[in-house]
């Protein structure tokens, strides 16, 4: 305390000269319009810009909130444009090699699972829709899975994360096929196996749909060869596919119509039974 007032006592003419020149510009300031309009033109100018940097800084604090809501948005506005009531109906730019537009049928995924050992799907297509079991299921991005049951409305999907799964694949670039299995173990990867050692593999390389089968026509997308594995005791290699599709995360997908399934099968059937 004693400090202080030998702070102000020394200090006391400096204090006193501050105090005055305040009250007289004060005064000044009162009694004159122009130099009022400059003090609060001045004083305008820096709070503005300190609210201004506040407000940035506010903005990018929230950028979390602000992307949710806009996610949330993207999401209304996509459900609006594809209501259920669109779901029979082709969109335009659906191409798929091979498969006619008339041989493809539209639905919705509305149930998934992929943290089981046996995954299912279920779409919101049945057999008033044409779905028939054993047709192949896919999107824009790849394969998806087969058709396993139907009812009038819905049918349930084996899943290509499904151990019971055995698909027909090869590789893009070379044409040795193997089969596509699903080991398990991540929903992000699914293996091509009995690929024979003869066949010229690298990272990277495009896995398909192998056309041997009347469920998926040639050359629809699987994924990327990630891993290499060697079987010394055979002559063949297991890959570890990186799958194109994200199956944790499905909405509309296509049905595929083969008019020769039935044809085929039962051809097929009648040279197994002699």
């Amino acid at each position: 305390m004693q400090q202080i007032f030998n702070f102000i006592f020394k200090n006391s003419y400096r204090m006193l000269f501050l105090l005055l020149l305040g009250v007289s510009l004060a005064l000044t300031i009162q009694s004159h319009s122009f130099h009022r309009s400059k003090v609060i033109s001045s004083a305008n100018y820096f709070t503005g810009g300190i609210y201004e940097r506040i407000n940035s800084l506010s903005e990018y604090l929230n950028l979390k909130e602000e992307n949710d809501q806009l996610a949330l948005e993207n999401a209304r506005l996509k459900s609006i444009i594809f209501s259920t009531k669109d779901t029979t109906s082709l969109a335009k730019n659906v191409q798929i090699k091979g498969v006619d537009s008339a041989n493809i049928i539209v639905s919705k995924v509305i149930h998934n699972s992929y943290n089981v050992y046996e995954n299912y799907l279920t779409i919101n297509s049945g057999e008033a829709s044409g779905v028939k079991q054993d047709m192949g299921v896919i999107n824009s991005a790849g394969i998806i899975g087969i058709v396993d049951h139907t009812s009038k409305n819905y049918a349930t999907v084996i899943s290509i994360l499904n151990v019971k799964s055995q698909i027909n694949a090869k590789i893009k670039k070379s044409n040795h096929f193997g089969s596509l299995v699903w080991n398990g173990k991540n929903a992000g990867f699914v293996q091509l196996i009995d690929v024979p050692r003869l066949a010229s593999v690298r990272k990277g390389d495009t896995i398909v749909t192998g056309g041997q089968s009347v469920i998926f026509p040639e050359g629809i997308g699987v994924g990327t060869i990630d891993k290499i594995f060697i079987d010394n005791k055979t002559n063949y290699y297991t890959l570890n596919i990186k799958l194109f599709n994200d199956m944790t995360n499905l909405g509309h997908v296509y049905i595929i119509k083969s008019k020769d399934s039935d044809e085929i099968s039962n051809l097929e059937k009648k040279s197994t039974n002699e």
